[in-house]
């Protein structure tokens, strides 16, 4: 997946574009950017700012579209009307998500807008964008509604929507002690979304919210989950937030060893060689569990699958505990007699596949589903359980490899195991490559 930043440089990399690529790159995903302007600043203070020439602005937007496939696009900083209009004249015509992150002022005082292009930046930009997430003094520059009430909350978000957004999140809102909350205005419905608020003064949390909205819609989430996981994603990174300089504190979403091993894996298998024919009609998920897990909560996995787009191969969805259940439960079942078996992935099943994994000295076993009970058919979720428990009733070693050929309705499968994710690269690359 491509995600675009399109925004200014910020050098402390507290927010601007340096801190959507780290956002990117945090979620497995390749981030470019087209820089609308440079600025001087720190985390104490802001100096000065140079707006990038229209004839360079233009040649990064063109360089970038005529070789990259963009799935999502986050605009930022845009500073003055000309920039405004360039950006237009490029996005218009796109179906792909774009969030715009009207950047007004930051946290170390910079005015990242001049006053003469807040009426091109309406007219443009938010009539393109597929979300808004302007902040509670954002809403307040953009609608002109002092927002101090729930009801003129709606009246900003509403006003800021018919100026052509299709969908206003406005962030960081303060409607109760101790809590912070986003308050979503979709084409259909409102809602809030709370949190306990955090006590710490920090640089980027914007840049972090509309980097991951735009990684979730991208993805093909919908503007409440996609609301959700930024708001949950922007929160980590304040907690996580570090004083990296002698100012305010840079957010950082922190991920555990776990996340970014099973991430780098992921990464690895879709770049690998016609990949895409091993993928199965279900799709494919990869999982890696904690140690000694309990339950399905206690194993990473993806929350959609990885998918196959034609010949090529990509991940659909995030990276969550709980986030699958067929092949986390394959996992957890195999953990119980074998607890150095943390991880799996599940195959479409091909003899060669079988025979290869047999030619490289893999231990394979197999069950058949068609002589699973009726009691367990009749149980969601049993089969998989039903099936390795059966295979594992006599083994002393744990099994490389588990197939099944499939029943009435159920598609056979390959699933791989190993110790961690890098462990079955090992295993696929043997056979594979």
């Amino acid at each position: 997946m491509n995600l675009l930043s399109i925004g200014g440089s910020d050098p402390s990399s507290g927010a601007g574009i340096q801190s959507d690529v780290k956002t990117f790159a945090s979620l497995n995903t390749h981030g470019l950017t087209v820089i609308t302007t440079i600025t001087s600043q720190n985390t104490s203070k802001f100096g000065m700012i140079q707006p990038v020439s229209k004839k360079i602005l233009k040649n990064q937007m063109d360089l970038i579209f005529s070789d990259f496939v963009i799935d999502g696009i986050k605009i930022g900083m845009v500073y003055n009307s000309e920039i405004i209009k360039i950006i237009y004249n490029a996005l218009k015509k796109l179906s792909i998500p774009i969030v715009v992150d009207p950047v007004i002022k930051s946290t170390t005082g910079g005015i990242m807008i001049q006053k003469s292009a807040i009426n091109d930046f309406k007219k443009y930009l938010i009539p393109i964008a597929t979300v808004i997430t302007p902040n509670r003094f954002e809403a307040e520059y953009i609608s002109k509604i002092k927002v101090n009430s729930k009801n003129s909350l709606q009246k900003a978000a509403k006003i800021i929507q018919e100026m052509g957004a299709k969908n206003v999140v406005i962030t960081g809102l303060e409607l109760k002690k101790n809590y912070i909350f986003d308050f979503i205005m979709t084409e259909k419905n409102q809602e809030l979304i709370k949190n306990k608020k955090l006590k710490i003064s920090n640089h980027g949390s914007g840049c972090n919210y509309s980097a991951s909205m735009i990684f979730s819609l991208a993805n093909g989430k919908s503007i409440l989950e996609s609301a959700k996981f930024a708001h949950e994603f922007s929160f980590d990174s304040i907690r996580d937030a570090e004083k990296v300089g002698k100012g305010l504190a840079i957010t950082q979403k922190k991920f555990d060893s776990i996340y970014l091993e099973l991430s780098r894996a992921i990464n690895k298998f879709i770049k690998i060689k016609n990949i895409s024919k091993r993928i199965p009609e279900c799709q494919t998920n990869f999982v890696f569990s904690k140690k000694s897990p309990k339950s399905i909560k206690d194993v990473l996995g993806i929350s959609g699958r990885i998918v196959k787009t034609g010949t090529n191969v990509t991940q659909a969805g995030n990276l969550e505990y709980g986030g699958s259940k067929h092949v986390a439960t394959a996992v957890l079942t195999l953990n119980k007699k074998f607890p150095h078996i943390r991880s799996a992935i599940n195959l479409k099943f091909q003899k060669e596949t079988i025979t290869k994994l047999e030619k490289n000295n893999l231990t394979v076993k197999n069950y058949e589903r068609i002589r699973e009970p009726k009691m367990i058919k009749n149980k969601e979720g049993s089969s998989i359980e039903w099936g390795i428990d059966s295979v594992l009733k006599d083994s002393k070693e744990a099994p490389d490899a588990i197939f099944h050929k499939g029943d009435f309705g159920k598609e056979p499968m390959i699933m791989i195991f190993g110790t961690n994710p890098n462990s079955i690269i090992e295993k696929i690359s043997k056979i594979f490559l």
